[in-house]
């Protein structure tokens, strides 16, 4: 027999259903749905640049209403980023009146994305800009130094993004570029040569139009005296190199797309804030080796797993070099994509 008397079960009151206290649920009761509104009348726009939460849009791009409007980003794209380049479909009022504002709710393909990590063992990226066709890579041929580690990690980040590279020397004034651009002989991009007095903008303008060009580079080096130029009016704040340190001072603090008109018609400036350092965490080799389309079918003949690098065994690269199979065109090639490699190694 337990402690407790089974028949005490007959005293104990009944309860029901509507006996029992329910608390309410202080989100609320409806059920949350996961159908999203199709926003079949959303505009499309492209992202010109990104301010403390609020995105700066052109709509109807070359078109008689075009206008720039200011949008936010739409709940529904809480976990998704919307970066400089991007296209997107905006709801709302899209008047672009002062005062007004509108949701960007979608986010169009991207064809490129250009990424860049904190260091080589962060695999976290931070996009740069997407929708970039071109990347223009600004360095100093003194004042300060040009950096060859540096450029050969925009050139990864171009390669691997599948944006085609340009180069500009400034103050080749104070010295001559040559020796420093011994280094990329081997790649076939343009190289333009730029003096304090003499600037080759016209060249410049005419690489630029028709595409869209992030602009690229150390601190100090010149790259928002370049925009300025290239840009009436885009005001880009100028930095000062320090004398001591020969370092840059960063200037640019957001990156921002400007358009640029010329006789062949127009383009887009992406003017991103200077850099002292590039990481590559995220980057795949391989399309390293992808944007060396000649030596990449040599390299096709390569054991699987090869590096490519100059101690490689069995290496085809390596092989078809020693034998002349390449020229000395194909030796510069090769020595540039070793060099590049070896971010990695």
């Amino acid at each position: 027999m337990s402690w407790w008397d089974a028949d005490d079960d007959e005293d104990e009151p009944e309860f029901d259903e509507s006996d029992v206290r329910v608390r309410p649920n202080r989100r609320g009761s409806r059920p949350r749905s996961k159908v999203r509104p199709e926003h079949a009348d959303a505009v499309e726009g492209t992202v010109l640049g990104v301010d403390r939460g609020r995105y700066a849009v052109l709509v109807d791009e070359g078109g008689p209403h075009e206008r720039e409007i200011t949008a936010a980003r739409a709940s529904e794209l809480r976990r998704k980023s919307v970066v400089t380049g991007d296209r997107v479909d905006l709801v709302g009022d899209t008047s672009g009146e002062p005062g007004t504002l509108a949701r960007i709710v979608r986010i169009g393909d991207r064809s490129t994305l250009l990424r860049r990590s904190a260091d080589d063992t962060d695999e976290v990226e931070r996009i740069i800009v997407a929708n970039a066709d071109q990347m223009l890579i600004v360095v100093a041929a003194a004042n300060p130094e040009p950096r060859i580690r540096l450029v050969d990690r925009y050139l990864v980040a171009a390669f691997d993004a599948g944006i085609r590279p340009l180069l500009v020397v400034t103050k080749t004034d104070l010295a001559d570029p040559s020796e420093f651009l011994e280094n990329f002989a081997g790649l076939e991009f343009p190289v333009f040569r730029s003096r304090a007095d003499e600037m080759p903008l016209e060249e410049i303008m005419r690489a630029l139009i028709g595409h869209r060009t992030v602009f690229v580079g150390h601190s100090g080096v010149g790259k928002s005296t370049l925009v300025n130029a290239l840009v009436p009016g885009a005001d880009r704040a100028i930095g000062r190199v320090n004398e001591v340190t020969g370092r840059g001072r960063h200037t640019s603090s957001s990156t921002v797309s400007l358009r640029v008109d010329g006789d062949g018609g127009s383009g887009w400036v992406i003017d991103t804030p200077g850099v002292r350092s590039f990481g590559l965490g995220h980057v795949d080799p391989s399309n390293i080796l992808g944007a060396f389309t000649d030596l990449a079918r040599v390299a096709e003949d390569c054991p699987r797993g090869c590096t490519h690098l100059p101690d490689a065994p069995d290496c085809a690269l390596n092989e078809a070099v020693d034998a002349g199979a390449l020229g000395e065109t194909g030796r510069a090639r090769l020595d540039s994509l070793q060099r590049l490699l070896t971010t990695f190694a």
